[in-house]
């Protein structure tokens, strides 16, 4: 099978995006030629809690929200393994109005975005999480990181983004760290979950993919939800295959296989094709050097890079 394909070079920030220094975690990445592929949190459930004014590095706990609510919500979602997000709307810091609050889904078949209001924090602690709560959305929500608490690249890459991304502004929020700081500008359009890397420019082509249901292959690092071997090896049958719909090759299995040396895993995927099961077997290893993640780290780190070995299409019987 071909490798990946060379990504089309890295995005030029534009004069409005600010400018980083060159030792910065994202400038580095970029120049090195991190792969964004299979780094999408596993998180399958979401609670999406609108919190105007500044964040700290643990935003629910260093914010405005009630912190008497704070720790116990953080207890419940722990329970549940629900992932918090915090958000905001682009450019805005106070807001008199009732706080909204979603509840969010993205596990294939179930995907929703289910919005509701609430005039104190403690009602979150009380609130069903599931899909009888609130109002569902009919469009693709973006949630673009632009927590500058926790990296400086989030806020000066992402906060641009943000208020620049060609869509509704109904549909756009500003959301606490996501994870993959070095890949700022990040995003996570849900209800599928898809999450997005050193996406370039206003994120036109981005908002036109999911527009007419379908990823953007350039700056995908996987679906949320996922564990890392099937959002490799979706990125690669997507490559190969161009099967670009949101829907498009769910996963129907993973197994491991035997590693051929000491650090390194492989694993077969078996995902659901149009024309048959799809499987794809995907290695791990990690990075030969060792640099620093983020621009917070204390010390460089290695990671595990994703490299795919053979894909297989099994025809319907």
């Amino acid at each position: 099978m071909s490798a990946d394909p060379a990504p089309a070079g890295p995005p030029v920030p534009s004069r409005r995006e600010g400018r980083l220094d060159d030792a910065r975690c994202s400038v580095q990445a970029l120049l090195r030629g991190d792969s964004v592929s299979a780094t999408a949190p596993p998180a399958r459930q979401w609670l999406l809690v609108e919190q105007p004014g500044p964040w700290g590095r643990d935003a629910l706990l260093e914010s405005r929200f009630d912190h008497r609510v704070a720790s116990r919500l953080s207890a419940r979602a722990r329970e549940a393994g629900v992932r918090i997000q915090l958000v905001r709307r682009p450019g805005r810091r106070l807001e008199d109005s009732p706080l909204r609050w979603a509840w969010a889904d993205v596990r294939p078949g179930r995907e929703s975005v289910r919005w509701s209001t609430r005039a104190t924090d403690v009602e979150l602690l009380y609130a069903p999480w599931d899909d009888t709560v609130g109002e569902p959305s009919v469009t693709p929500t973006y949630l673009v990181c632009t927590h500058g608490g926790h990296d400086t690249c989030c806020a000066v890459r992402g906060r641009p983004l943000a208020q620049g991304l060609p869509v509704d502004p109904a549909d756009v929020w500003e959301t606490s760290h996501l994870g993959g700081d070095r890949f700022a500008a990040n995003v996570l359009v849900l209800p599928h979950g898809f999450v997005y890397g050193q996406v370039p420019g206003d994120g036109a082509a981005l908002v036109e993919a999911h527009t007419d249901g379908q990823v953007a292959l350039p700056w995908l690092r996987g679906r949320a939800g996922l564990g890392t071997p099937a959002q490799a090896a979706q990125q690669h049958a997507r490559t190969e295959l161009g099967l670009l719909g949101v829907g498009d090759l769910v996963p129907r299995g993973v197994r491991s296989l035997p590693a051929p040396a000491p650090g390194v895993e492989r694993w077969s995927v078996t995902l659901a094709g149009p024309a048959g099961d799809v499987v794809v077997s995907v290695e791990s290893r990690l990075s030969a050097e060792a640099h620093r993640l983020t621009c917070g780290a204390l010390q460089p780190q290695h990671w595990r890079t994703w490299h795919p070995l053979d894909l297989r299409v099994v025809a319907a019987t």
